[in-house]
């Protein structure tokens, strides 16, 4: 059964840091963009991080120069670091896989465009 399972999710304040990890089951997703986003309640669903196949990332505006997105050499487990959160990076993180050209074409994806493969989520949530 193919999974993308998130993890490390949890409460924090502003200015803290959190890791989340996306651990990737039953398939090979190593010709497969992946990425982070997150929808807030009340919003619809955003990019945050995207990396390609050849390793190229790409970050919402928003996050750039405090996320990081990364995975390990076997693309079994993508990571998304985040520092010096703010409130407005409240929500839930999903990762997802698919086939892309660019970077940019699955971070921009619209928000109702499904994803190859999507995770169930884990929530963040940053008090101020």
């Amino acid at each position: 059964q193919v999974q993308l399972v998130e993890s490390g999710g949890g409460s924090v304040q502003a200015g803290g840091s959190v890791r989340l990890s996306c651990a990737a089951h039953g398939y090979d997703f190593r010709g497969f963009c992946m990425g982070w986003f997150r929808q807030a309640p009340g919003k619809e669903r955003e990019g945050v991080a995207a990396v390609d196949s050849r390793g190229d990332t790409n970050y919402a505006d928003s996050v750039k120069g405090r996320f990081t997105i990364s995975q390990d050499n076997g693309k079994i487990t993508l990571y998304l670091q985040m520092n010096s959160l703010k409130s407005e990076d409240t929500g839930m993180y999903y990762c997802a896989a698919d086939y892309c050209d660019t970077t940019t074409s699955i971070l921009y994806r619209p928000p109702r465009t499904p994803f190859r493969f999507w995770g169930q989520g884990t929530q963040v949530t940053v008090s101020s």
